[in-house]
């Protein structure tokens, strides 16, 4: 009995290991969806006579021409806009896929896998991609403490809808059955 015991103890801290891990990782995706949503990326063409601006998922904030971009006629003008156009696209991707690996972790190899598509599409290296990166992405620091939620209601207030009841639970081991019923019981 004691053995037994012993183990759903171990299964316990396990199964809370795991949720303060979940908890961990996203308490910071306020943060991450606020410097998503604020996200910019620039590119100028070579000769600076086109500048594009995108923000997040790569839409066009803005575009603007030099008169001497003006003046080279319409094909250079449309050829300078659209290689700029995919340089500024590029930057915000990249600065996108930064920003998810920096608070959920790099188990995905998202930047990586962001680098390797855009070499393929611009017909270039993924360290070329690499080095674009790393003079494209602003170094900041990450926010040390966790968000503070000391303004926020923890208790309902008399009126607000109850929580909807958890999905019944189905199979699972000895351990979760005892811990299910053992809460069951108090209520």
């Amino acid at each position: 009995m004691a053995a037994e015991f012993d183990r759903l103890v171990t299964e316990f801290e396990r199964f809370q290991s795991s949720i303060r891990d979940v908890d961990d990782r996203f308490a910071g995706l306020g943060a991450m969806q606020q410097e998503l949503s604020e996200l910019q990326a620039s590119a100028s063409s070579p000769d600076g006579g086109v500048t594009v601006v995108t923000g997040p998922g790569g839409a066009v904030l803005d575009v603007k021409f030099t008169d001497a971009a003006l003046a080279k006629g319409p094909q250079a003008l449309s050829a300078a806009l659209m290689a700029t156009l995919r340089e500024a696209v590029g930057e915000a991707a990249r600065r996108q896929a930064v920003l998810v690996q920096e608070h959920l972790g790099d188990e995905l190899g998202l930047v990586d896998q962001v680098l390797e598509t855009q070499a393929e599409a611009f017909g270039t290296t993924v360290e070329e991609m690499r080095s674009k990166l790393a003079e494209g992405t602003p170094s900041r620091e990450r926010p040390s403490a966790p968000e503070d939620f000391s303004e926020e209601r923890v208790l309902r207030q008399a009126g607000d809808a109850p929580p909807p009841p958890a999905p019944p639970a189905s199979g699972g081991t000895a351990g979760e059955s005892f811990l299910r019923n053992l809460f069951d019981e108090e209520d």
